[in-house]
């Protein structure tokens, strides 16, 4: 497993699980041409980018290309990196026929390449990672009523609308969200003050 500094935006949920066997980084998903319309998770995405950095790794079929320059125009470019896989010819596993072009996806590049592209985009990886932020758990979001209580789901709500998040986040999305742009003693307060 190899530490990466920066959070990785993928287009969904199988690239996020392979990359995930393969890097130790926050990853997030645009969840495929969602991310045109999702105004709350650009807005995460662009403040993720802000406090550590945002590598965009996309397919390398048209799809991915729009999504890529999407973000291209909608996050400075000053926070961006760009991984790039190449274009091989396949199917992934899982599915029963090849893509509309043919080609294979993140979710299909062994570690190598997967690591390789990282490597190309320069991402801080390993030896090279400063402070990071977080350090909040699930014990501190059941402290802070977050979770495990009667009303945890509603205060869920108010912070996720005070915060200007995805309004769907599970309570994992949300723990993971706040490690990315909050440290413990900052995200205690803001909890404090929904009330």
């Amino acid at each position: 497993m190899v530490k990466v500094r920066e959070a990785i935006v993928v287009e969904g949920r199988y690239d996020k699980n392979t990359l995930s066997q393969i890097v130790d980084a926050p990853i997030l998903e645009t969840n495929g041409f969602g991310i045109l319309k999702d105004k709350a998770q650009l807005n995460l995405l662009r403040r993720v980018a802000a406090t550590r950095g945002l590598i965009v790794f996309t397919d390398s079929d048209g799809a991915g290309f729009v999504i890529r320059n999407f973000l291209k125009g909608a996050i400075p470019k000053e926070h961006l990196l760009h991984a790039y896989i190449p274009d091989i010819p396949g199917k992934e596993r899982r599915k029963a026929a090849p893509g509309k072009e043919g080609k294979l996806g993140v979710e299909g590049m062994t570690p190598e390449i997967i690591l390789r592209a990282l490597r190309a985009s320069g991402a801080h990886m390993e030896d090279t990672l400063g402070k990071t932020r977080g350090n909040i758990t699930k014990q501190d979001f059941m402290e802070l009523g977050l979770s495990g209580g009667a009303d945890s789901s509603v205060k869920r709500k108010k912070l996720l609308q005070k915060l200007e998040l995805p309004e769907h986040m599970s309570s994992n999305a949300l723990l993971q969200a706040v490690n990315l742009l909050y440290e413990l003693e900052d995200f205690k307060r803001i909890v404090e003050d929904l009330e």
